[in-house]
């Protein structure tokens, strides 16, 4: 099965990561990704990069975004639990926060 993931990094991670940091990431990334448990990866940027479109009664409306997620991934994994391992793996090396993750209905 795949997994949409986004990660929401905790007010007090805000900052950018240390060399060893990146290093453990990187290194994260490629065990993940050799194994075939990650299928794609990339940084998101800052809210005021981005926004909302949304439509009601055929009206658009577009609004800023208020929070700050740090990336996304999809992942790959076998079961529920297994992904859920997959993130607390990330979220080690990440650092306090969130990962919001969504099932990727398969058509």
């Amino acid at each position: 099965m795949r997994y949409a993931c986004i990660y929401h990094p905790a007010q007090s991670n805000m900052q950018r990561p240390t060399e060893e940091g990146m290093a453990a990431m990187g290194a994260l990334i490629e065990r993940m990704m050799t194994s075939g448990q990650l299928i794609v990866t990339e940084p998101l940027g800052s809210p005021d990069q981005g926004g909302k479109v949304e439509r009601a009664g055929g009206q658009f409306t577009v609004s800023a975004l208020t929070d700050r997620p740090g990336g996304y991934a999809i992942l790959q994994a076998d079961s529920r639990e297994a992904l859920i391992d997959q993130v607390k793996a990330f979220l080690d090396v990440a650092g306090d926060g969130s990962c919001e993750f969504r099932q990727i209905v398969e058509m």
